[in-house]
């Protein structure tokens, strides 16, 4: 039954007006204002057989609705088209969203005077759409910050110049709506409004209800009356509707100020928007500050008595039963879709539930109310995995049998319980492979738009995602109606964060403060109330970054007794405290959590809240994440942060576009690039560490025009469910699924060698059960023969695992799991070394250069003044641009930024190895016979601004000598050997090896390693070792803020070509590990130099790395310097040998690298 709420909502001071100083937005035990208590989502139908159709249509979605998502300037009329969507085929739910008059004030008192009457000229007005944030339209700015609050630290108070929206619409009510009640409903406003119907507030309707409640909360009648007198007084004060909490609906019945159903007259609606409110206090997350009506407006009609699925209350009891009559039933909505055509949806009743009060005398005094009870054999259990609904239906009817009321929601089942370390879903310790997500989109910010957030979900279904976090406070509605659909695990968290506290040791803390206590509680309340029949949600969550106070026990305490069906999160106070069932720290560090975990002590399962943090080219040590959570009992997962780079369109005054992070917009704190942390870029298009490459099965060519994906990227390979392992000779298949079996997936292999298929086909496998595994003796497997045969280097065997039919959320022949391992090799292989053979090799000496050539087929020239190589030319085709040098730098990423003055970069800088130049301190030929010549060039890396020889060098500022040996061969290879010993005072390096500069013709790569996406070596898990080819330009990962990028890790080998057939060969040499590669048309110092992708200029070569070792990415988090020890590298001796050699349209790279290889 509906609440009129006005006898439980807390009211201010009745002597306190905004005339004598008073302000509504700045008082925190004010927080809303005859607005009804908070309840489910409403459905508003009038039929049984109507709420069944409006079902069965509104879950008619999959992943083809995710190809129509927009991202450009149309999404802000899609988020108003949503909006209309949304309540389509619910007669009695009307949306109000489109395009409002609206006007800003730069504070609220200078708002219009009576902007709110209906007799009010908006004319001159300009337009606004609705839903919006009014930043995005050119009102005010938005404001990026993390922790900082956007406005001076003072608490209750905020700043008087608080921008302020005042927004006008108007509306005529059905006439088929007469009799009913009318409720003004809003999604969402951020962040704090009031509001008028007609130029007048929301008044009383009768409190015929209200000493019902009275009674129920055991208020005498004295005290009730004064409340009345007290709330009236309020009311003349104050004469409008008020609400805070931006991420939760407002609802106000407006019955008797609005003009007759069916009139021809037209209701004026005014809202007034405060961007600044003492709620802002509690929304201090990490994201951008938006304002405006943000989510859906609606008008609905109910009757005197309404259904709400939840409880039943504010009538009389005798009343209730004498005069109205409730049916609820429950349908199998899951078997709505596996005919064709139109279902019969009335004949899929599985359950009625029939309306009972108790009969045996109560244990307590008090209202115990009555319940809906009804019995169902056998349910198919909901699980993300198998995410099973069925539709509740429950209708009111009057005495005489007609339909007054219907509502309805879709309904899981499944049971959510704690074990001893353990987190369990239908009894079963589901691990969680999460992510965290804000509500963001590039061009209408917080407004919602159905086709992109299922975009969202399909992308998180198709990289193995079971579990989101609602970061950092309720969502649209929809989103968890699109959760209970696809099946995704949910933490719902509360609207409450104040991280800003943390610099204001001067101020205590809101939660421990009691005047805080009711708003912190209504807002948890209000997520609950809304949220409860959504069988997604398997935790609630207190908050986000709000420290530890008094007042979360009292939020734990209310939610506990509210709903004991699901656990409770919360990470303030160190993840530990008694206000959470799970541990559930952020960026914890992997040691740490093993050590809780085996902490005897510790009964509860740890969960990363946050972990992995995306910001620009990240996510290193993912791996190493999932080998503890995978071994260590305790450990059950965790949420990846997070899963969108929120950044936002910025049109520049020529009319371009890029995308805009913070500080771009004047926005003054800010927070610069720190929101740029997703595993997405803003358009949903996916960040490397979430990219899979789609190739034709059973060649090396990638062909993007294949639908096929056979490769998965490291998220998705991380989180994949079908596992594959060799070990000890026998190659383990495991189900880690806790309720699907293997039935409905095909397992298909491939053999290579050397990088090219062998052979392939599909593995014939029995069923296997859910955490069941299948081994089997690798030697006994159908590629066996294959192997067998093969002479190669390295042979590899994939498996990659597939739907064989389609689902919600992708289409058939999708790749769930894809691994490679690799198989012994069948012969011993020696050193690498090319054969040497006679040649007609000329050598000759021209004052600063030496020239090397073969007659008619290549010539060399190196400059031994200092020491490079200043061309190379094949057939009379230039190769090499200019130079070969030691290379030691790379363009700083942001985790590089990490941790001020302990951060690698500051470290770095302090050395001077970001402006490092060298010098060729001798240069001399070793060698000439007519087969080889031999060279050494001894170069000195110092700080630049160093000149001259190394006599008038201060030796301090050397901070490497590299020897490089050039051993050109008549066939016109050129082997180099490196040997490089830094300064042992320098920090860990971020790369060893050599740089140069190949032709911008020589535009396509080709490689033997791992890819095809970008890896770095703590980053690599998901990449497959086999050929790969690439244009340059495919090869750049466009991160918004640009740094290192666009590498590949262990690769043999590598050509650069032209479109002729042309280029340059590279491999690794002698006993020289597999090399890290990168190609690029932008320079590191212009990676370095740009602060957006779209700023990067192109050089007049491409510039490509061959690195003996490069330093991790990291990720643990983006604060502190965090590569693993694993993963630096340390200032110490470093040798290492690579083969150059010219490739002709007659050659290619696998026979080159096959002359090197040698058999025993």
């Amino acid at each position: 039954m509906a609440s009129s709420s006005s006898s439980l909502v807390v009211v201010g001071p009745l002597n306190l007006t905004q005339q004598n100083g008073y302000k509504v937005w700045e008082d925190p035990s004010f927080i809303k204002w005859r607005k009804r208590d908070s309840h489910v989502t409403l459905h508003c139908h009038d039929s049984l057989e109507g709420s069944l159709r409006y079902w069965y249509q509104r879950n008619k979605v999959d992943f083809l609705v995710s190809q129509s998502a927009v991202w450009n300037d149309d999404a802000v009329q899609g988020s108003l088209d949503c909006a209309a969507f949304w309540v389509k085929d619910l007669p009695f739910v009307k949306s109000l969203s489109g395009y409002w008059k609206f006007f800003i004030a730069d504070r609220p008192s200078n708002v219009p005077t009576n902007f709110y009457e209906s007799e009010f000229h908006d004319s001159e007005w300009k337009n606004l759409p609705v839903p919006s944030n009014w930043q995005l339209h050119g009102f005010d700015v938005p404001i990026y910050t993390n922790v900082v609050y956007p406005f001076p630290l003072d608490p209750p108070f905020v700043p008087s110049e608080n921008p302020t929206g005042c927004y006008r619409t108007y509306f005529q009510i059905p006439k088929e709506w007469e009799g009913r009640r009318i409720l003004l409903h809003f999604e969402a406003v951020d962040s704090a409004f009031c509001a008028w119907i007609n130029g007048n507030p929301v008044g009383y309707r009768s409190y015929t209800v209200e000493h019902d409640i009275t009674y129920l909360l055991g208020i005498d009648d004295k005290i009730f009356k004064a409340m009345q007198a007290r709330e009236k007084a309020c009311y003349e004060i104050d004469n409008k509707l008020d609400s805070q909490d931006s991420r939760l609906p407002a609802e106000f019945e407006i019955t008797e100020f609005c003009h007759p159903c069916g009139s021809d007259v037209k209701n004026v609606l005014a809202v007034q928007v405060y961007r600044w409110s003492d709620g802002s206090y509690l929304e201090d997350q990490d994201q951008w500050r938006l304002s405006g009506i943000h989510r859906d407006v609606l008008l609905m009609a109910k009757p005197e008595v309404e259904v709400k699925l939840d409880r039943l209350k504010e009538t009389s009891k005798d009343n209730l039963l004498t005069d109205y009559s409730i049916e609820a039933t429950l349908f199998d909505s899951g078997s709505w879709y596996t005919s064709d055509g139109n279902p019969d949806l009335l004949s899929s009743n599985v359950a009625d539930i029939k309306l009972q009060s108790s009969s045996t005398p109560a244990p307590i005094l008090g209202f115990h109310g009555y319940l809906l009870t009804g019995k169902l054999k056998s349910p198919k259990l909901w699980s993300a995995e198998k995410p099973y609904l069925y539709t509740l239906v429950v209708v009111l009817k009057d005495r005489s049998g007609r339909v007054v009321d219907s509502e309805s929601c879709p309904v899981g089942f499944r049971q959510v319980s704690k074990a001893h370390k353990q987190l369990l879903v239908n009894g079963h310790a589901v691990v969680i492979r999460g992510v965290n997500r804000h509500e963001h989109h590039p061009q209408v910010g917080k407004a919602n738009i159905e086709s992109c957030m299922i975009k969202d979900l399909v992308l998180m279904k198709q990289n193995n995602i079971n579990a989101v976090r609602n970061s950092h406070y309720p969502q649209h509605p929809r989103w968890y109606e699109l959760c209970d659909l696809f099946g995704m695990y949910m933490i719902d968290e509360a609207n409450i964060e104040t991280h800003g506290f943390d610099y204001s040791k001067h101020l205590k803390h809101p939660t421990l403060e009691p005047i805080w206590a009711s708003a912190m509680l209504d807002r948890v309340i209000g997520m609950v109330e809304r949220d409860k029949n959504h069988a997604c949600i398997i935790s609630w969550s207190l908050g986000n970054e709000s420290g530890f106070g008094t007042n979360h026990y009292a939020l734990a305490g209310w939610i506990r007794g509210r709903d004991s069906s699901r656990v409770l999160h919360y990470e303030g106070g160190g993840s530990r405290t008694p206000c959470t069932d799970i541990v559930c720290p952020m960026y914890m560090r992997v040691w740490d959590m093993v050590k809780i975990a085996n902490d005897p002590t510790e009964i509860r399962p740890l969960i990363l809240c946050e972990y992995s943090h995306a910001m620009g080219n990240s996510n290193g040590n993912l791996h190493i994440y999932w080998e503890a959570i995978d071994n260590t009992f305790g450990l059950q997962g965790g949420f990846i942060w997070d899963w969108v780079d929120q950044a936002l369109v910025k049109v520049y005054e020529d009319g371009t576009k890029h995308w805009a992070y913070g500080g771009e917009f004047g926005d003054v704190p800010n927070d610069l690039n720190f929101c740029l942390n997703g595993l997405t870029f803003p358009d949903r298009t996916p960040h490397p560490v979430l990219h899979g490459v789609t190739i034709r099965v059973s060649v090396y060519i990638i062909s993007h025009a294949s639908s096929i994906c056979l490769f998965v990227s490291e998220v998705k390979y991380l989180y994949q469910p079908i596992k594959v392992a060799l070990n000890e000779g026998k190659l383990e298949i495991k189900n880690t699924h806790f309720f699907q079996t293997t039935e409905g997936l095909e397992f298909s292999w491939y053999i290579s060698a050397n990088g090219y298929n062998l052979g392939s086909g599909i593995l014939d496998l029995a069923s296997i059960k859910p955490q069941n595994s299948y081994a089997v003796d690798w030697k006994s497997g159908p590629w066996y023969s294959l192997w067998a045969s093969s002479s190669e280097e390295e042979l590899f065997l994939t498996l990659t695992v597939k739907l064989l039919d389609s689902t919600r959320w992708v289409e058939a022949g999708h790749i769930i799991s894809s691994a490679q391992v690799q198989l012994p090799a069948r012969r011993n292989i020696l050193v690498h070394a090319i054969a040497t053979s006679a040649g007609n090799l000329v050598a000759e000496t021209q004052g600063d250069t030496i020239i090397v050539k073969k007659q008619d087929f290549w010539d060399l020239t190196l400059n031994t003044k200092t020491g490079l190589v200043e061309s190379w030319k094949v057939k009379g085709v230039h190769i090499l641009k200019k130079g070969i040098l030691p290379c030691f730098w790379r363009a700083p990423i942001d985790n590089d930024k990490g941790g001020e003055g302990a951060s690698y970069l500051s470290r770095w800088k302090a050395a001077g190895m970001d402006c490092l130049h060298f010098i060729a301190e001798s240069c001399s030929v070793q060698s000439i016979t007519e087969n080889s010549v031999r060279i050494l060039v001894v170069f000195l890396g110092v700080t630049k601004g160093a000149e001259g020889s190394l006599s008038n060098q201060d030796k301090s500022k050397v901070l490497y000598t590299t020897e490089v040996t050039y051993t050109i061969f008549a066939s016109g290879d050129v082997i180099i050997e490196c040997e490089v010993k830094p300064n042992p005072d320098l920090p860990p390096l971020p790369r060893v090896g050599i740089v140069l500069n190949v032709e911008k013709s020589l535009d396509l790569v080709t490689w033997y390693g791992r890819g095809p996406f970008e890896c770095y070596p703590d980053r690599k898990a998901a990449a497959q070792v086999a050929v790969y080819e690439h244009n340059v330009s495919e090869l750049h990962v466009p991160y918004i803020v640009p740094g290192e990028s666009s590498g590949r890790a262990d690769v043999r080998w590598a050509t650069f070509r032209n479109k002729n057939g042309f280029g340059i060969y590279a491999s690794k040499y002698g006993i020289s590990p597999p090399m890290q590669m990168s190609a690029s048309y932008y320079s590191t110092s212009e990676l370095e130099r740009a602060t957006h992708n779209e700023e990067l200029i192109e050089g007049d070569s491409i510039e490509v790395h061959l690195d003996h070792k490069h330093m991790g990415l990291g990720g643990d988090d983006s604060w502190s310097p965090c590569v693993h020890n694993s993963y630096l590298i340390p200032p110490v001796s470093h040798s290492f040998s690579v083969r150059l050699c010219p490739v002709t349209p007659d050659t290619s790279g696998y026979d080159i690298y096959k002359s090197q290889l040698q058999n025993s």
